[in-house]
């Protein structure tokens, strides 16, 4: 297929575009603007989409190695990445593999990066507007978002690709600190990782230094949040 990708502008995001190609596939465009506490701080950030997605096309291609269904088809070599289209389900999934962020907030008897005797899961309402809100399983079945079932599978995945990436991101001398995921189902109904994996999702340390937009909320500039994705690349192997 022709990397030539025009269609149809269907959602703007703080750090994505989305246009339709047809009713097979989407265009996902990473802008070159960074964002924090809901975008209440906001800036350009010349190159960062380019890493962004690099970053995503080389996780999502590891993750495919190990049989993780996901919607990439291809990229343009610069801000753009051809999926497949989904039926979304609209949670987010946290994977935690150390005490930090939100988490801190509402668990302050747990100290700041102590490590969980297991990953912990977490479901958020995907709502902007109602800021993410954490949710329940039981919340999410009597909303009829997705089945106890379908939940069982994502927590599985879920679960699958945080030993992958941790393994990954460890053998490179970094530590994955939690990570979020998005999923949705494709014609056949199967159950497929969807959206990105960037340092815009995932926290990442190393020797205790964030690699990720961590150091934007901080209060970090653009320039330097760039600097932090172009060596997480270079150390990930991403060329």
């Amino acid at each position: 297929m022709s990397r030539n990708w025009t269609g149809e502008l269907i959602y703007e995001g703080k750090a994505k575009r989305v246009y339709r190609v047809n009713d097979e596939f989407l265009v996902m465009e990473f802008k070159d603007e960074v964002t924090a506490f809901d975008g209440a701080r906001k800036e350009h950030a010349p190159s960062k989409g380019k890493l962004a997605a690099a970053q995503t096309v080389f996780l999502m291609g590891l993750l495919g190695k190990y049989g993780i269904r996901n919607h990439l088809v291809d990229w343009d070599g610069d801000r753009k990445i051809l999926v497949r289209s989904l039926r979304m389900i609209p949670i987010e999934v946290i994977v935690r593999n150390y005490a930090y962020g939100s988490f801190l907030k509402r668990m302050p008897l747990v100290k700041s990066m102590t490590k969980f005797s297991k990953p912990l899961i977490e479901f958020h309402l995907k709502s902007d507007e109602l800021h993410d809100p954490l949710i329940t399983t039981d919340d999410i079945i009597e909303a009829g978002l997705a089945s106890q079932e379908q939940l069982n599978e994502i927590m599985g995945i879920a679960l699958r690709i945080n030993e992958i990436l941790n393994n990954y991101m460890a053998s490179k001398g970094l530590t994955l600190v939690d990570f979020k995921l998005e999923f949705g189902f494709d014609k056949s109904n199967n159950l497929v990782l969807a959206d990105e994996l960037s340092g815009d999702t995932i926290r990442v340390l190393i020797n205790g230094r964030h690699l990720d937009k961590e150091l934007f909320r901080r209060g970090s500039s653009s320039a330097d949040l760039v600097k932090a994705y172009e060596e997480m690349n270079k150390i990930l192997g991403i060329s």
